[in-house]
């Protein structure tokens, strides 16, 4: 994955509560084999004018520029909840998506964010709708700044205005050094080799023997 330290984008609003998993892309939008080609179904229902169909809808803010180049998404409360598809968390990063500010989040589409790349930031809700009314008077200019080591996020150049929010250290370990969780494992090889010496002297009936 691409390691996330700083990044600088576009700031799409998008603050309803409760967006779930089924809004950012419909089940029949789910026709892949493939992580690829998702982004296109990214909120199909609102961003196209029909069900299935390509023509845009004028009045949905990802149709409009420059939010149609977004790379950070703020939203409400419970961003992401209901099933546990990771086809959303998919689309989104297809898309363009790096980050999402939200009040709270689904706990399972949460997870898969960060196994994917996509920093989930949680700030109270105030405070996003204060984000969010800074990026809407200039959104190519006033871009949104989040420097993931030093876990603050800012609008524009003025750093001094910058707000701290919280992750798991686990979690940002895997967003800094763009490890999913079967590279964070690797990172333990020599300990988890070292645990099955001893323990095959400790226990070699517990391991399977190798026929000759």
């Amino acid at each position: 994955m691409q390691p996330f330290t700083l990044h600088s984008g576009i700031a799409v609003p998008m603050l309803r509560d409760n967006i779930d998993t089924d809004a950012i892309i419909p089940s029949r939008e789910m026709k892949r084999v493939s992580k690829q080609g998702l982004g296109e179904g990214l909120f199909a229902a609102w961003r196209y004018t029909l069900p299935g169909g390509r023509e845009l809808q004028p009045d949905f803010i990802l149709n409009q520029s420059p939010y149609s180049q977004a790379s950070v998404l703020m939203s409400g409360h419970n961003f992401g909840c209901g099933s546990s598809r990771e086809h959303a968390v998919w689309a989104l990063k297809e898309f363009g998506i790096r980050a999402i500010l939200a009040s709270s989040f689904g706990s399972i589409f949460h997870s898969n964010c960060v196994r994917n790349g996509i920093l989930p930031i949680v700030l109270p809700a105030y405070e996003i709708e204060r984000i969010a009314e800074q990026v809407q008077q200039a959104p190519a200019t006033q871009r949104l700044n989040i420097d993931l080591p030093q876990q603050i996020v800012w609008v524009g150049s003025d750093e001094r205005q910058a707000l701290h929010f919280d992750i798991r250290s686990g979690e940002k370990e895997m967003l800094v050094e763009g490890l999913d969780g079967i590279d964070l494992t690797l990172k333990y090889d020599s300990e988890i080799d070292q645990f099955e010496t001893k323990d095959r002297q400790l226990r070699p009936w517990v391991y399977l023997k190798h026929s000759p």
